[in-house]
């Protein structure tokens, strides 16, 4: 029963820590529609690194049916 109650502990830590503390500033509204390209519309022309070093552009990745970009914010670099 207490090796049950360790292994449970940081899943209730998980879920109940956000709600324990409160926000210091309620949040500004975002207006998405400002922060990028829009679904469906078409972006400039680009030439990127990729993960490997090669150089992608937007004629490199298009295919038969269009290209779908993806944008991944990670603090893993």
């Amino acid at each position: 029963m207490h090796m049950r109650l360790l292994t449970a502990w940081p899943l209730v830590a998980l879920f109940v820590g956000p709600l324990a503390q409160a926000p210091s500033q309620p949040r500004a509204k975002v207006d998405i529609s400002k922060l990028g390209p829009q679904v469906g519309q078409r972006v400039p022309a680009f030439s990127l690194h990729d993960q490997t070093g090669k150089i992608q552009t937007l004629e490199s990745i298009m295919g038969p049916r269009g290209a779908m970009l993806v944008f991944f914010r990670s603090a893993d670099w």
